[in-house]
């Protein structure tokens, strides 16, 4: 992969290989903008002179979606009419250059980035890297064609209704979907600027991760911008041991054949086998509001944006993107407002679905349609792709789309797990151990997948905390340590000489030096400033203090001896969960 030959080799290997990888795969459709390979050398070159400098994307090299600015290139959103050249970086794109990457050019999209299956440019249509005779997907088209056929480490998409997300499951490749405002989106040209996203499509959820840490962050020229909570990371937590996923009911899945329906459920059943509970749930409110996003408001935002092309140069623009943005001219104010009250309604269903959930899991898409296919039903086809993406933006959640494996014809399938705003730890903890599982090639290099990394400890700024309740993962009040930012560690036990006892819903331990067990538990690291906010929500007896770990002291939930007085005794059970499955 070229993300490891720049870390064995250095930034001029593997600029070379990207150059010499670009002229043997000979798509004309791929790039709209390719920078000149003595001037990717030269950038390469200046790298190697310097050294990493502790610089995380160091040599590595990557294509952008031609409708995110580089300096002194042309964007043209896929209309040749519209090209302008940028006067700066847009700053997702400054952010990796300060990282060390090095850009190869900017690639093809369906135009204005309106669609989902990559076909609607007048640049042609990128080649899927796994099978020709399928569309690329879109509107991130040559994101994914890039990374998928070992072009680029990664790349840049958007994401406004599933962009990020259905590419990635058509190349068998990794797309995540950031929280809105997380990555800046200025210097983006607007598909709905309330709901774009800057995406990131990688080979591994590893590598996803390690772009969006570098990207992350707030712009204050940027007014849909938003700070992350304190603590927050792209990745790094462990994969918690009681994970609770909603699946929807079958009611609310849409395949395209029954391959595709078994090749989900085998995702499912991985899932599992990886210690996570799942309930199956109704997603038919999310499904409505999806089909909002393109009879409602969020086109007239489109048109918004566009509304001199769409009004003084309409035959600048594709066929059906025209159709789509002149829709928008006839969209009326009061219908908008009973489209953001049906999102506000939506959002508090969300909301209660992830209080009780830690992830959502769904099929990427329903299938993969062939270019013939796509030909005969253009608009139907490009609407079913959507069929579990749409929704996912206008509720402000997050997600990652990994694949999930091949059907017989060898065409690639995925899964979508999403979770709330600021999730992306624990999506990436989870989706890189679950692409593990599914032992599938990356892309279409024939590489396979690696295992995921282990859990960092605890860093700086973060404080281990060793839960033995209901803050555990899985148990009711775990959302109060992950709100604040909290990541799961690891499982961990007291060493002998502690006592556990119920009180009510939660329990309390306390040290007793002449008796006594072991306890379990798990380490969480909290950020520093949230140790406070959480011991408030913490009522007596219990509170914070030095437990003895096997692995060491760490702090934790303990109680005043006073207070546990009449409370039963349940040592013996060795935990919480334990008594609970007990009772």
């Amino acid at each position: 992969m070229l993300w490891d030959l720049a870390r064995a080799e250095g930034p001029e290997a593997a600029a070379r290989a990207a150059l010499d990888r670009i002229e043997a795969w000979a798509d004309p459709a791929l790039f709209i903008h390719r920078i000149p390979a003595v001037e990717v050398m030269a950038e390469a070159a200046r790298l190697a002179a310097e050294g990493p400098m502790g610089r995380p994307l160091y040599g590595i090299p990557y294509v952008i979606k031609d409708n995110i600015d580089a300096a002194g290139l042309p964007t043209t959103a896929a209309c040749p009419d519209f090209a302008q050249v940028a006067a700066e970086d847009a700053p997702a794109v400054a952010r990796l250059r300060a990282a060390g990457a090095i850009l190869l050019g900017k690639v093809n999209l369906d135009q204005f980035a309106t669609g989902l299956v990559g076909v609607r440019s007048p640049y042609g249509t990128p080649r899927n890297a796994v099978d020709a005779a399928c569309v690329p997907g879109g509107s991130s088209s040559g994101s994914a064609s890039a990374v998928s056929a070992g072009i680029a480490a990664f790349s840049l998409g958007t994401d406004t209704a599933g962009s990020g997300r259905v590419p990635a499951m058509f190349q068998n490749i990794v797309g995540l979907k950031p929280s809105l405002g997380l990555v800046p989106t200025r210097g983006v040209v607007p598909a709905c600027r309330s709901l774009d996203v800057v995406s990131i499509f990688a080979l591994t959820v590893e590598q996803a991760a390690t772009v969006l840490d570098a990207l992350a962050g707030p712009d204050a020229a940027d007014p849909y911008s938003r700070a992350a909570p304190a603590g927050w990371r792209a990745a790094g937590g462990g994969l918690p041991p009681a994970l609770r996923v909603a699946v929807p009911e079958d009611a609310d899945l849409l395949f395209d054949t029954a391959e595709d329906e078994a090749l989900f459920r085998a995702a499912l059943s991985r899932l599992e086998g990886l210690g996570a509970v799942l309930e199956r749930v109704s997603i038919a409110p999310f499904l409505a509001l999806a089909r909002r996003l393109y009879d409602g408001a969020w086109v007239a935002e489109r048109t918004s944006a566009l509304r001199d092309m769409v009004e003084n140069h309409p035959d600048s623009l594709h066929p059906t993107t025209r159709i789509i943005l002149e829709g928008g001219l006839s969209r009326v104010t009061v219908d908008a407002f009973d489209d953001f009250h049906a999102v506000a309604q939506t959002r508090l269903l969300s909301r209660a679905l992830f209080a009780r959930f830690d992830l959502l899991a769904v099929p990427t898409a329903p299938g993969i349609p062939t270019l013939e296919t796509l030909a005969a039903e253009p608009i139907a086809a490009n609407s079913r792709c959507g069929t579990y993406t749409n929704f996912v933006n206008l509720l402000d959640l997050s997600a990652l789309a990994v694949p999930s494996g091949f059907r017989a014809d060898k065409r690639p399938a995925g899964i979508t797990l999403i979770g709330p705003a600021f999730a992306e730890a624990r999506l990436c903890a989870v989706g890189a151990a679950l692409h593990h599982a599914a032992g599938l090639p990356l892309g279409a290099t024939g590489q396979p997948t690696p295992p995921p990394p282990p859990a960092a400890g605890a860093e700086v700024g973060e404080i281990p905390l060793f839960c033995i309740g209901a803050h555990m993962s899985g148990l009711p009040l775990n959302g109060q340590v992950t709100a604040l930012g909290g990541r799961f560690l690891r499982r961990d036990r007291t060493q002998a000489g502690y006592r556990l006892y119920a009180l009510g819903n939660r329990p309390g331990l306390i040290r007793d030096g002449e008796g006594g067990a072991f306890i379990e538990g798990e380490v969480w690291a909290i950020p520093a400033a949230g140790i406070g906010p959480l011991l408030a929500q913490v009522p007596p007896p219990l509170g914070f203090g030095t437990v003895a770990l096997e692995s060491g002291p760490c702090l934790g939930f303990l109680a005043e001896p006073s207070g546990l007085v009449g409370a039963p005794e349940i040592t013996s059970h060795g935990g919480w969960r334990a008594y609970l499955a007990a009772r």
